[in-house]
């Protein structure tokens, strides 16, 4: 394609974000299509030939003077959610801008983008509605499906498809058709964080009912209004929607789905106890972790644990489940409680104590790895830490639990309960830690890192799109947990956190990326060809179809013969918001 490229051999590549693009609209047309809108940006010699000489201001400005500009617009917004507006209506006016104004503040604007602010902004998502964005499915209007699915694009169009039903969102429960802002969210996340093209992605909310009273007494609610559908019909709805997806967007030949809420967590949360067990010159076969709240999530990351350590100590899933206790409302889940779930049982243990509760099982097991995703808050006591920290050197103690408020114990006491020795990772963001914990008593810092979703499922999504893997089997989603495990800041000082921050997002979605791939390779599961072997030869082969926040030279051409995305007809999203998605690549 030319000098211009990024990566000159894999410049030819479909997903290639060298050289210019093609672009067929003109005028006000092409002001009004965020993704190829640059507003005063654009040079003199495409305002004369996009005729748009006239319809903008007389000075030719850079990127960064747009960030500039709108960093100022969006700095004297009153509160976070009015902020989380403002970036909205900035994502439907010009994607580039959005994007950029995000990946050069993002440490500061991603709880306002993601969580936990979007948690009040799923709430409002009626109130605050200025125009659709993403695909409705009704329960009740199953034979629109097809129909409804293939407005947005053919077969090559789409690579990522992010779907919820928006029952379970964060703690805030049921939100209806709120929850399409979760799968916008997930979408503007993947394309921050791994460039995910974001003309090449599709949101959608299965609109079931609600069994929020609130929504269905508010008279300005968009979904349906009616109480949540179930059982067969419900099951149909959804079969029905992915075998639809599946026909209509078959770039992979199966269904390659990945639950953020269970797998997501489950991988980032395991990447931060490899962290922990490096730190600590211990090894999955040494763990024995206790999980404090045994619902999706918590099963989840059990799951993903016990997986890895299957993978790496070559025993099977059942004596991998002896490393792992489950809590939950009855306490331990022993053989004797009742009504587990298939998911549940096999943790559940033979135990012959009285006491079932947290302390007790903390005192008889001597755990190195506490987690929390229980929404209880203050449950990780004194009395439970400080028993924990008199079992092991160095305990992994991670609060995960959404939003803040639910916190099982926040940092500042966890680290002075253990004088300092605990690793900890938080499911929000907390601010640093000053102590006495340094040698002969010195003051010292200690960041906290944040186990965030956003760590690692970008990465696995992109590994999975470049490759076209058939299916996300378990041994690409340890690689991908390898990938982030290796750049740990703590692997080089104890006292960094256990997880890389969000400032190096991309690096770490490059390195999960190729981790995804060479499983997917391995297994014989990826089935685009001529995938190169080498690793820094796969990394510019990846980042050279990473979307960038910039803007690229636009090539007239004819409406006549012009592509669907020369001619604007490739979708967009807008808006911003989201969590706990089930995303099918």
């Amino acid at each position: 394609m030319g000098d211009d490229q990024k990566h000159p051999k894999f410049g030819h590549l479909p997903l290639s974000t060298s050289g210019p693009l093609e672009c067929a609209l003109k005028g006000t047309t092409l002001l009004n299509h965020p993704f190829f809108n640059k507003g005063s940006a654009f040079t003199k010699e495409e305002r004369d030939v996009f005729q748009l000489s006239g319809l903008l201001p007389q000075a030719i400005q850079t990127l960064d003077q747009q960030v500039q500009r709108a960093y100022q617009q969006y700095s004297s917004q009153p509160d976070d959610l009015s902020k989380n507006t403002f970036m909205s209506s900035m994502k439907e006016q010009n994607e580039v801008l959005f994007f950029r104004l995000l990946y050069d503040h993002l440490e500061e604007m991603f709880g306002v983008v993601y969580t936990p602010t979007e948690g009040e902004a799923i709430q409002n998502y009626s109130r605050i509605f200025r125009r659709p964005e993403g695909c409705f499915l009704n329960i009740h209007d199953v034979n629109r499906i097809p129909h409804d699915l293939s407005v947005w694009g053919n077969e090559d169009d789409i690579d990522y498809i992010v779907v919820t039903d928006g029952e379970e969102i964060l703690g805030i429960g049921d939100q209806g058709a709120g929850g399409i802002l979760i799968s916008i969210a997930k979408l503007v996340l993947t394309t921050l964080c791994a460039g995910i093209h974001p003309n090449r992605v599709l949101p959608v909310v299965l609109d079931c009912g609600t069994d929020n009273e609130d929504l269905l007494n508010d008279p300005l609610y968009l979904g349906l209004r009616e109480k949540r559908v179930r059982g067969k019909k419900y099951d149909d709805f959804v079969d029905t929607f992915v075998q639809n997806a599946r026909r209509l967007y078959p770039k992979a030949p199966e269904i390659p789905c990945f639950n953020d809420d269970v797998q997501g967590t489950g991988c980032v949360t395991l990447a931060a106890i490899m962290a922990g067990l490096h730190v600590t010159q211990q090894k999955l076969g040494d763990l024995k972790l206790v999980i404090f709240g045994a619902g999706t999530a918590g099963v989840g990351i059990a799951d993903q644990v016990r997986d890895a350590i299957v993978t790496e100590r070559g025993v099977s899933k059942e004596d991998a489940s002896k490393q792992i206790w489950l809590i939950d409302k009855p306490g331990l889940l022993t053989t004797k409680t009742d009504n587990l779930s298939a998911a549940q049982n096999p943790y559940a243990k033979e135990w012959n104590e009285d006491k079932v509760d947290l302390e007790a099982v903390v005192k008889q097991v001597k755990p190195n790895v506490l987690i929390g995703t229980s929404t209880k808050p203050n449950s990780f006591t004194e009395n439970v830490v400080r028993a924990m920290a008199e079992g092991t050197k160095r305990p992994i103690i991670l609060p995960l639990s959404n939003p803040t408020r639910l916190h099982e114990a926040v940092p500042e006491d966890l680290l002075k309960w253990t004088d300092g020795r605990a690793l900890v990772a938080t499911g929000s963001p907390f601010k640093p830690v000053k102590g006495p914990w340094g040698k002969a008593g010195k003051e010292i810092e200690i960041e906290v890192a944040e186990c965030n979703n956003s760590v690692v499922f970008p990465g696995i999504g992109l590994g999975a799109v470049l490759c076209r893997a058939s299916k996300v089997t378990d041994k690409m989603l340890v690689a991908a947990v390898s990938g982030v495990a290796e750049l740990s800041p703590a692997l080089k000082d104890d006292t960094a956190p256990l997880l890389p921050g969000v400032g190096v997002v991309r690096d770490v979605s490059v390195r999960v990326a190729r981790k995804v791939v060479q499983a997917a390779v391995e297994e014989g599961v990826a089935t685009e060809r001529w995938i190169p072997e080498k690793g820094e030869e796969l990394d510019d082969w990846i980042k050279e179809q990473m979307w960038l926040p910039e803007y690229r030279p636009l090539k007239p051409v004819e409406v006549e013969g012009a592509s669907r995305l020369a001619k604007g007809e490739m979708r967009v999203v807008g808006s911003v918001a989201g969590r706990e998605t089930n995303s099918k690549l």
